[in-house]
This record gives C-alpha cells, sequence and structure tokens, in this order.
C-alpha cells in the first residue's frame, strides 16, 4: 500500500483533492473491476461503519468530516516492471482495466517541476484543479495535471496573468482530447468519464478562457482591478481580490 495522487505529487487542493491510496492485490484479478471495489467498500464498511463509504472508479471512497477529508483506496493488481517502472491494472472509468504507472508520473511531475521553472509545473497543476473545483467542471484531476506539466516542459518562464489563460487555451484548442502518457509508460489519458462530461467541460473550459483572456487584457494594459475582478469570476468567487 502506497500513497498516490495530488498530494503525493503536491498538487492537492486544501478542502477538495483527495488522498489517493494504491493497494496492491495478491489475489486473481477478477474479469469485472466492479467485483474487486465491491469488495473493498464491503471490507471497509466492517472498519468504519459510521463513516459514508462509495465506488466511484478507480477507487473505493471514504468521506471522513463529513466529506471534508476524503480518501480514495485504488485496489491494484501489479502487472510487471519495465525498465524499473512498475505497472498496474486499475478499475477503468470507460474500460474495465486500465494501466497505471503512478512512480513514472510522479518522476514526470517532479521532472518538469524543476527545469526549466522550479515550481511551475506544480503550481499551474494547482490552479486548473482549483477552477476544476470551483467551478464544478467534470474532469480528471490527473489529466489536468498531466497536461499542466507537459505545458511547463515547454516555457522558460511562469507568469501566472498569461498563463492561466494560455493553458486553458492549449487545452481549447486541443478540444480536450485524450492524450498520450508522456512518460510512455501507459495507454491514453482521458479527460472525462463519459461523453456527458465532455460536453460540459468543453462549456465551462470555453467560459474560462472567456474570463481568462479578459483578466490578462487587463493586467497588461495594468488595469489589476479588472484583471482580479475576472480571476475571481474564473475561480467562482475563491480568487481574493488584493488590489
Amino acid at each position: 500500500m502506497f500513497e498516490s495522487g495530488s498530494f503525493r505529487h503536491g498538487t492537492g487542493v486544501s478542502g477538495k483533492s483527495d488522498v489517493d491510496y494504491f493497494v496492491s492485490l495478491k489475489s486473481a484479478k477478477p474479469i469485472w473491476s466492479s467485483s474487486i471495489l465491491s469488495a473493498v467498500r464491503d471490507a471497509l464498511k466492517e472498519r468504519y461503519p459510521t463513516t459514508y463509504i462509495h465506488s466511484s472508479s478507480p477507487a473505493v471512497v471514504l468521506e471522513f468530516g463529513g466529506g471534508y477529508e476524503r480518501v480514495e483506496i485504488i485496489p491494484a493488481y501489479f502487472k510487471d516492471s519495465v525498465a524499473g517502472v512498475s505497472r498496474y491494472e486499475i478499475p477503468g472509468v470507460v474500460t474495465q482495466w486500465v494501466e497505471s504507472a503512478p512512480g513514472a508520473h510522479l518522476k514526470y511531475v517532479n521532472d518538469c517541476n524543476a527545469i526549466p521553472t522550479s515550481g511551475g509545473a506544480k503550481s499551474l497543476a494547482r490552479l486548473a484543479k482549483a477552477w476544476k473545483y470551483y467551478r464544478d467542471v467534470p474532469i480528471s484531476s490527473f489529466y489536468l495535471e498531466m497536461r499542466a506539466a507537459n505545458y511547463m516542459a515547454k516555457q522558460s518562464t511562469l507568469n501566472y496573468a498569461l498563463d492561466v489563460y494560455y493553458f486553458l487555451r492549449s487545452l481549447e484548442i486541443a478540444g480536450l482530447a485524450p492524450m498520450n502518457d508522456p512518460t510512455g509508460s501507459t495507454g491514453r489519458i482521458n479527460p472525462c468519464s463519459s461523453d456527458a462530461n465532455l460536453l460540459a467541460a468543453k462549456s465551462r473550459l470555453a467560459t474560462a478562457v472567456g474570463r481568462a483572456s479578459r483578466a490578462k487584457e487587463a493586467y497588461m494594459r495594468d488595469d489589476i482591478a479588472a484583471a482580479f475582478a475576472e480571476w475571481n469570476l474564473l475561480f467562482n468567487g475563491q480568487f481574493p481580490n488584493y488590489y
């Protein structure tokens, strides 16, 4: 059992992101991933009878403190190790099982965060996830994190006022398409769990791009009050008006 996900990567949003744990199981992998999710859920309900526990592929979610502290337990089956990278099969959202390489993804985020701009990849990922949570965008946090790291790997500097817009615009130009795993360890990384969620995410992304664009333009003409007003809209009133 080991920690993974946003908090392990340093890209979590306080009060919003889950704490994720992979649990490498030794039993035979069932055909249907839903069966192992049900088994893990039932076992955890015996241990925490007063906690709301439910399945949400690829994990079983424990909502402590009325949901303020969420822990996700991801049942995983070891698949193989290639060039020192351990790969697992975990319950999928679109398919029964998907490959995951948490160690490779953590290293990729850390590497992108270190060069060329120290801290840039994780900072941008946190802002992207804040937009997701505060605007209730049905998009994968992992997808946003990988996209943000990949974006910053090609930048020499990070200017929040500009790059929030350029990053969101890059997602819009790409049409929120699935991305190839930048580490080459697994397959495609999907942005959403369904076509309906993809349509909703694209709509909210278009709105976000407009607000980020107006904020950028206001910032560039030194109208800081107008810029912060647009950023506040972008983050649904959660962005402090420091001007």
